[in-house]
């Protein structure tokens, strides 16, 4: 497996995001937390925030859509320059279509699962995915404690995956931290969110870098 860094700009400044971009050189992935007070109680940006980072930065852009309707909001996001779109398994109304839609668009493909939604019933729409979200914390906001009851979901995910002979890839996102990330990883995950651990660093390029690190060596074992 190939390990990704994605750090989340929830932790960012929101008056430096183009400076916050640029602080995380060396990442895979921009994770671009997008939420309308609705389907959590949050709320962050929209699509015109997405278009001004990504002409602002040369990180591709993984937005994650914390969003109620996804199959009507989705596509604007892969329009407004995103790389790759997650939207919620519990959101929307037809996941197939979403995901084929998006992928029409040019973008990745990505489902999220929250912390109590199994993925057993969702392994027919695997091959239609191009990465998996298991929201280690329930989603909403950022700095929260790592839930450690996801490992097993994280294992049985990956055991699925591999079971059908795909190379979709595993997120995490909530709480991975220098203190996690190793559990993640050695359960099957490939692409790790980090905010706080990112962005809350003294040097927020050198904390990608470390991150990646015990990722790397965690999965080497």
């Amino acid at each position: 497996m190939s390990v990704q860094i994605s750090p989340s700009i929830l932790s960012a400044d929101f008056a430096r995001l183009a400076d916050e971009a640029r602080a995380v050189e060396g990442a895979d992935w921009l994770h671009v937390d997008v939420m309308d007070n609705h389907f959590v109680p949050n709320l962050t940006l929209g699509v015109p925030v997405v278009e001004a980072l990504h002409k602002a930065t040369a990180i591709p852009l993984d937005c994650h859509l914390m969003i109620e309707q996804p199959d009507r909001w989705a596509p604007a996001y892969v329009e407004a320059g995103a790389g790759s779109v997650t939207f919620h398994a519990e959101a929307a109304a037809a996941p197939v279509r979403l995901a084929r839609e998006i992928r029409a668009k040019g973008a990745r493909a990505s489902m999220a699962l929250r912390p109590a939604t199994a993925i057993e019933p969702y392994e027919d729409l695997l091959p239609e995915l191009d990465m998996l979200l298991i929201m280690t914390v329930e989603p909403g906001f950022g700095g929260q404690g790592f839930l450690d009851v996801m490992l097993p979901k994280i294992r049985r995910t990956r055991s699925l995956i591999e079971r059908h002979g795909l190379q979709m890839w595993l997120q995490v996102d909530g709480g991975v931290s220098a203190e996690t990330i190793e559990r993640c990883a050695e359960a099957g995950a490939d692409v790790f969110v980090a905010g706080s651990a990112v962005y809350g660093a003294d040097d927020p390029a050198a904390a990608v870098r470390g991150l990646r690190a015990q990722a790397e060596a965690a999965c080497a074992h």
